[in-house]
């Protein structure tokens, strides 16, 4: 008697990037206005910093989240590192980083992202990272030895840091970070508060509110900051009081812009708000005490940070200085 022995040689289907919306209502992708769209990117230094990436082994947010902006930042060596992985624990209704049970850390990860950062010649970089519900500490000694990595690898280079919200992890996750010394400390809120059960159902607001809160506590130097799409079913007026609640964490800067829908099982945009109505938040922001405002459609956290770094820090001296 003898065996046969099939072995199926077909490549299996990858598994899908966001297993539960799977069974969602599809919610179809409207065209976007003229003022949304961007140029396919062409420029060969973004091909020369995508080849970086691959050969350092390196998880970008501006692939994984799909950044409409990715063509003009690499051209730019411009790129925001994601740490942790490529699989997120949540399951935000807006995002397009992949969902699941991530693995576990990898240890040289730190390394080689300061390699990378010293090879682009960064004179600024910005450093997320998917949330890790799995780890005790949401991942903020990875972030942390990160952030030294980075400081070793290149000294000139000023280090931002856009984390999760360390989400029923002890006190000192928080300050792990922030013990690490950060120039710009950014966690988004993302939306306005009656939108968190449906666009960011495993977050809390007011939980984030506070996070930013006590890294100020903790360390007044470092630069606070963070963002809100609009175009998910917000009103100006809400907008405004998320302002004035940032305002009373004495954060510093606020970014602003449109929602994008990924796929259709995504959140639907609500409406695509207009240029002119985004030069109406930047000057409510303005008005607000915020020390700097970037509010566009195309506004994302890591949008121009470099440039805004410097701004930021202009901005703080002359409100120190006082009137001339």
């Amino acid at each position: 008697m003898s065996t046969r022995i099939e072995i199926d040689h077909r490549p299996r289907p990858a598994a899908p990037r966001h297993p539960e919306k799977a069974n969602r209502p599809d919610n179809p992708i409207g065209r976007k206005p003229a003022w949304i769209r961007v140029k396919a990117p062409t420029h060969p230094v973004y091909h020369e910093t995508r080849t970086l990436m691959r050969e350092n082994r390196l998880v970008t947010v501006c692939e994984e989240a799909a950044c409409p902006n990715i063509g003009e930042c690499w051209s730019q060596r411009h790129a925001t590192m994601m740490i942790m992985g490529d699989t997120c624990t949540r399951a935000c209704a807006f995002c397009n980083v992949a969902t699941g049970i991530p693995g576990p850390l990898d240890a040289d990860e730190p390394r080689r992202v300061g390699d990378a950062v010293a090879k682009l010649g960064l004179r600024h970089v910005v450093v997320t990272s998917v949330d890790r519900d799995d780890l005790a500490d949401g991942g903020a000694s990875h972030f942390a030895q990160t952030i030294r990595t980075i400081r070793a690898a290149a000294p000139g280079t000023t280090v931002e840091v856009l984390t999760p919200d360390f989400l029923k992890k002890p006190d000192t996750a928080l300050e792990t970070v922030v013990d690490a010394r950060p120039d710009v400390f950014n966690h988004n809120l993302e939306t306005v508060p009656k939108l968190y059960p449906t666009i960011r159902p495993g977050a809390r607001y007011y939980h984030s509110l506070r996070l930013l809160d006590r890294v100020k506590g903790r360390d007044s130097s470092i630069f606070t900051k963070s963002g809100l799409m609009v175009g998910l079913g917000e009103t100006r007026a809400e907008v405004g009081q998320v302002m004035d609640d940032l305002r009373s964490a004495e954060v510093d800067f606020l970014t602003i812009g449109q929602y994008l829908q990924p796929t259709v099982k995504h959140a639907a945009v609500d409406r695509f708000v207009t240029p002119e109505e985004f030069e109406d938040y930047a000057r409510m922001a303005r008005g607000k005490g915020f020390l700097l405002v970037s509010a566009t459609p195309l506004t994302r956290s890591s949008y121009h940070a470099d440039r805004d770094f410097k701004t930021l820090r202009d901005a703080r001296a002359a409100r120190l200085a006082g009137p001339a």
